[in-house]
């Protein structure tokens, strides 16, 4: 049988209770209200004259009260109270005839502050010390698990695709993701799905970032950005947590985009370390990731995106199908691009008449967006510098030339016999450019020092983009380098070390000939060694040892023939710089006298049918 109360008897137990509270209440007041009424106060001096008429039964005597009971009830009280006065003032009082009682001093509000502020100061101090180390390791301890994610709502992000140029191919893959966000139910009409994952590959500076701000912007979604490495902390389970929170929040606010920076710092591949394990840190990030993006609809409206310019180090679950389907090339722009970019920016900037696009893409070969948003504010920069009223094209030629060589080092002095060397050196590079057929013209050709190390630079401008190269082109491009080398020993019988940048970048040129594209006829096409490079960055990666997968023998034949194709460019460089030894000469005492010779300077110097000739 259920016995149990129903809500009606709750409620009425309640009322109960608030009628007792009540009534013990009240009896506590009147039981105050009585004790106050029989106690009569009275003056100190009323007092003492209670007490020698004979009145006072019984006496309590305090610090500074005085509690007693009269004899005889005063004004119908029993029982009074009354201040101590000192006795000598009271006698002193006496004379007088007055009535007088003592007064206490109220230290009620000392005392409370005497307690109250030091155990403030404390518990401030010790907040504040809290609150800091919680910013240390992951924003506070309440909140160490929550998504760090910037979220930024359309208007914020102040960027569409008319902002962002020369990665056209790039926009045209995104227009998808951005119609998909506005209108996700028509992509489901035939059956088919959005891709999860969109993956932003591409260099540094291309633009990666800035096009999924274009995505948010364009689609009016609400855009969640982070960088790969917010997501891992000192503690264990942090990451993971951070992941769930982020993909929780998306969800609430779906239509959507999650776009997380750096990717490499979160989804490298497991276990290629020699510590690898199962249990570290990253790897239960990473695999809270992979979770998340397989639990989630893409019918739901959440795009996620991401970049990187470290494909190659990236787990390959993370771009199997089903999460990173489409990957998306944001490479470095060619010419058109180069002169669109160069558009978007030189709006911000007061131009002279000769400033056109056009010529600066052809300075700026190989340049990526970063680079040329800062070559036209280094431009602005340099013409502000002068104190000119707009900037011109020579602005942007120093520009391209501080970007590329370094600053110019007009105070590091040379003594006169380094000041010969490096002329020689610098002309013999133009005059083996200007005396092969098929190398990029001579632009100019300095004795100023540049930048920590280079102590003069000859500069050659290609005349468009080029991404193949014949090994006759290869060869070329040695020759030229080795040309500053060979312009010492034909001039002076020795070398210098100033070649030493250059012997490197020929000795890398012909390795890559031997091992890596198959142009030695001793060895054939074989490739030997594997990609030396990152994907995209080029940045030099350390090699194990046992990376070389070929003989001992092979090796050494590899360094025999790497020896040999530099001997030859030497000779070629020292055969060209012989039989022109007098135009050296010339052009050297001339770079001495100007130090610095412009592209018609050089032609002037140089005859200008040897070039025809030659070719």
């Amino acid at each position: 049988m259920n016995n149990r109360p129903k809500p009606a008897d709750k409620q009425a137990h309640f009322h109960i209770g608030y009628w007792i509270v009540a009534l013990l209440g009240l009896m506590a007041l009147q039981y105050f209200y009585v004790s106050a009424q029989r106690i009569a106060p009275v003056p100190y001096s009323q007092f003492e004259q209670l007490l020698r008429e004979g009145k006072v039964a019984e006496l309590g005597v305090s610090d500074r009260f005085i509690q007693g009971k009269l004899k005889e009830p005063l004004d119908g009280k029993s029982e009074f109270v009354t201040t101590r006065v000192d006795p000598d003032f009271a006698a002193e009082l006496q004379k007088f005839g007055v009535t007088y009682t003592g007064q206490v001093e109220d230290s009620l509000l000392k005392d409370l502050l005497s307690w109250v502020l030091p155990l403030a100061l404390f518990f401030g101090v010790w907040a504040l010390i809290v609150r800091r180390m919680g910013q240390g390791i992951g924003g506070g301890l309440m909140s160490i698990g929550k998504s760090k994610a910037k979220v930024y709502v359309e208007a914020d992000t102040g960027v569409r695709f008319e902002d962002v140029a020369g990665v056209d191919e790039a926009k045209d893959e995104l227009r998808e993701v951005v119609d998909f966000l506005k209108n996700p139910k028509e992509y489901g009409r035939l059956g088919g799905r959005m891709p999860k994952g969109v993956l932003l590959v591409g260099p540094p500076g291309t633009g990666k970032t800035l096009l999924a701000k274009a995505v948010a912007g364009e689609a009016k979604v609400p855009f969640f950005s982070i960088s790969g490495s917010e997501f891992v902390e000192m503690f264990v389970g942090v990451g993971a947590a951070r992941v769930r929170d982020l993909f929780e929040q998306a969800r609430t606010r779906a239509p959507a985009i999650i776009f997380i920076d750096e990717l490499d710092a979160l989804g490298r591949a497991r276990g290629i370390g020699p510590y690898a394990g199962g249990h570290d840190e990253k790897e239960q990030t990473l695999n809270q990731l992979l979770t998340e993006m397989d639990g989630f609809d893409a019918s739901t409206g959440v795009v996620i995106l991401a970049a990187t310019n470290r494909p190659e180090i990236l787990d390959a679950a993370l771009l199997r199908a089903g999460r990173f389907d489409r990957q998306v090339l944001v490479d470095r722009p060619d010419k058109k691009g180069r002169i669109d970019i160069l558009r978007v920016h030189l709006k911000k900037a007061k131009l002279a008449p000769d400033v056109d696009a056009e010529k600066i893409a052809a300075l700026t070969p190989g340049f990526t967006g970063a680079d040329l948003a800062n070559l036209v504010n280094e431009a602005a920069l340099l013409a502000t510098r002068r104190g000119a009223e707009a900037v011109d094209l020579r602005d942007f030629t120093n520009a391209v030339e501080r970007i590329v060589a370094g600053l110019e080092k007009r105070n590091r002095l040379l003594n006169p016999r380094e000041r010969e060397i490096v002329a020689h050196h610098e002309m013999g590079h133009a005059l083996v450019a200007l005396s092969l057929p098929g190398t990029d013209p001579v632009h100019k050709v300095s004795i100023i020092p540049r930048g920590v190390g280079a102590l003069g630079y000859t500069v050659q401008r290609p005349t468009e983009d080029r991404f193949l190269m014949t090994r006759e082109e290869l060869e070329n491009k040695m020759v030229v380098l080795l040309g500053g080398r060979a312009a010492e020993l034909t001039v002076y019988g020795h070398l210098s070390t100033g070649a030493a940048d250059d012997l490197r970048r020929v000795t890398d040129i012909a390795r890559s000939m031997v091992t890596r594209y198959g142009m030695s006829e001793r060895l054939g096409g074989v490739a030997y060694d594997r990609e030396p490079r990152s994907f995209l960055t080029g940045a030099n990666l350390p090699s194990p040892p046992a990376d070389r997968d070929y003989a001992e023998e092979s090796a050494a034949a590899i360094d025999a023939e790497v020896r040999a194709i530099v001997q030859g460019a030497m000779d070629r460089a020292l055969a060209i710089l012989g039989e022109r030894r007098q135009v050296l000469e010339r052009g050297a005492r001339r770079l001495l006298e100007k130090e610095t010779l412009e592209e018609r300077d050089l032609i002037e110097l140089v005859n200008p049918t040897m070039r025809a000739a030659a070719e």
